[in-house]
């Protein structure tokens, strides 16, 4: 009896420390609200998309952007289609191989790794990393770059396809900026450095900087707190 007196005050507060004080909503993003107006004795309806203005407005819907659905290949040269995530919360990155700044694609590649060591044992969470030079970044390369990072079969997928379509999808379905930049010697890409969340419903809960490891310790920890929403922890 007094072992367990004196044990469960701890297991308190180490539940408190994880879900307690460091808990907290997490915001959906680029999410819209319908309001509804009286306009010369008629009724519209109009968007709101700052909710700092929601105040005082009747609201009649809520539209929450959703990634849309897509097929690519991955390392092992196997389709990956998006129908694959369904009941699984994600992370996101976009990168490219031959990148030469050692403090971005690979930084950030190193932080990606030290996620899925945290959740190595969690099969509700994902990787994702889509190539931005997928003309260079064949399957066999991927997977060679993925081998520098351990990447968990299963876990971590490392996706390359046709180039318009992961342009559109960072920029129509994830919000970020991917794109091929002119370049005399070789060629180079813009690319977001940021880690993207993506909840079970295919909307995005978070943006984190990928370069940065205080940023991917609030990523973990907001995994953590998504994880817990689903009672997956």
């Amino acid at each position: 009896m007094l072992s367990f007196l004196v044990v469960f005050p701890i297991l308190v507060f180490v539940f408190l420390q994880s879900f307690g004080t460091n808990t907290y909503p997490l915001q959906v993003f680029h999410t819209q609200w319908i309001e509804e107006v009286q306009l010369e004795g008629q009724t519209l309806r109009d968007t709101v998309e700052d909710a700092s203005l929601l105040k005082g407005k009747k609201i009649v819907d809520t539209i929450y952007h959703r990634i849309p659905n897509f097929r690519l290949t991955d390392q092992y040269n196997r389709p990956f289609q998006s129908n694959q995530l369904e009941g699984m919360i994600y992370v996101v990155d976009f990168f490219f191989t031959r990148c030469g700044n050692p403090s971005l694609c690979p930084q950030m590649s190193q932080e990606l790794k030290r996620v899925q060591e945290n959740f190595k044992d969690q099969k509700a969470l994902k990787l994702l990393s889509f190539t931005v030079d997928p003309d260079h970044d064949t399957p066999a390369v991927l997977k060679e770059y993925a081998g520098r990072y351990q990447a968990q079969e299963g876990k971590w997928f490392f996706l390359t396809g046709d180039k318009t379509k992961i342009y559109d999808l960072a920029f129509e379905g994830f919000k970020v900026n991917a794109m091929e930049e002119e370049a005399v010697v070789k060629p180079d890409f813009l690319h977001a450095i940021k880690f993207i969340l993506v909840d079970k419903e295919g909307r995005i809960r978070g943006y984190y900087n990928g370069t940065e490891r205080e940023e991917v310790d609030r990523l973990i920890l907001e995994i953590k707190i998504l994880l817990h929403e689903y009672k997956q922890v």
